[in-house]
């Protein structure tokens, strides 16, 4: 049935039949993704894309064709059959800055930056300049009614993703912790939160995975969850990227050279910036092992489970760090209790 909508759609679209279609392996999604091969003078392939959620399709393709037609680096959308809930987008290749990291560097994370390749560090500083232009353009360019499930990430939002945390990763792994100090401190990092500039576009999961290569040139995929919502997010979720490897001294390097290009493009200084960077970070890290639990664990997808370790190191230097400009008491015991459990240090 899917295949026959994107044939009907392909049809439509472009005045001629498939040639071919491939299904591409999903990874943590549920959408159903295939390449589509045509004949000139068509692209020679194309991306069809299913997905039941028609919330999620609607978003995805409106803020698609609101970043294409402001000229930053997303898929063009060619066509959509709404009720038959699929699309279809350009196809930007099968390589990812996840995929180059894989190559390229995960050989010999355990060697020192220096080590780094060159190539990876320019793709990441034009990642973050392309990221930094698709969160200011989002204020102005971006219909915010489409956002699913809402339109801020709002308190709620954020409570959301620490309850994903708190069910999904210390309960499931029955991790101790007392239910009302943690909840005072969830409070407290919300509430803290809520108080930065939040009217910029929030891409929502900012990963390597979703950053596409194309001749050196990164493209973005997956922002169907956008919404509006601070800024500090998204650099947060890219350079604490749990499967990146990302050297800390690399980090530092990169999160200096985004806030160099934030003091051009916007009015927030570094020192506004910053005040609340960690604090993302810490959201982000607890709401990624929240999935991994769920997705690793309790669904036994590949590569999720995996993630726990060194989202766990990184949770341990960001705790050890003490830039937190909050308390958040229980937090760090729970860490200290998921630290000292060998087993999870080694999935």
């Amino acid at each position: 049935m899917i295949e026959l909508s994107l044939a009907r759609l392909c049809k439509q679209c472009f005045g001629q039949e498939m040639l071919k279609m491939q299904e591409i392996p999903a990874c943590g999604s549920y959408r159903q993704y295939y390449r589509i091969y045509l004949s000139a003078p068509a692209p020679s392939s194309i991306i069809g894309a299913w997905n039941a959620d028609f919330r999620e399709n609607a978003a995805f393709v409106s803020f698609a064709q609101s970043f294409y037609q402001a000229g930053l680096p997303v898929p063009e959308i060619y066509a959509v059959d709404s009720e038959a809930c699929v699309y279809l987008q350009q196809d930007m290749g099968d390589s990812t800055l996840f995929s180059l990291l894989s190559t390229r560097w995960f050989p010999i994370k355990d060697k020192p930056a220096a080590c780094f390749p060159e190539r990876l560090i320019l793709l990441y500083k034009k990642s973050l300049s392309s990221l930094l232009d698709l969160q200011v353009a989002g204020k102005t360019c971006i219909d915010y009614s489409k956002s699913t499930p809402s339109a801020f990430f709002h308190k709620d939002a954020m409570h959301w993703d620490l309850n994903y945390f708190k069910y999904f990763f210390l309960r499931l792994l029955r991790i101790p912790f007392d239910e009302q100090a943690l909840e005072n401190n969830f409070r407290s990092l919300v509430d803290f939160l809520q108080s930065a500039p939040s009217d910029y576009f929030l891409f929502r999961d900012f990963q390597s995975a979703n950053i596409m290569v194309m001749e050196d040139k990164p493209y973005f995929i997956d922002f169907q969850g956008g919404r509006q919502g601070l800024i500090q997010y998204d650099p947060a979720s890219l350079l604490y990227d749990a499967k990146s490897y990302l050297p800390e001294s690399l980090r530092k390097e990169l999160l200096e050279y985004y806030v160099s290009l934030l003091e051009t493009k916007t009015n927030i200084t570094a020192g506004e910036f910053l005040h609340y960077f960690q604090s993302a970070v810490l959201l982000r890290l607890m709401q990624a092992l929240g999935a991994f639990g769920f997705r690793g664990v309790v669904e036994k997808k590949p590569g999720f489970r995996e993630s726990i370790p060194p989202a766990l190191n990184l949770m341990e230097e960001l705790l050890e760090d003490r830039r937190l400009p909050l308390p958040l008491p229980e937090i760090r015991n729970c860490f200290t209790r998921v630290l000292a459990i060998k087993e999870l240090r080694s999935y």
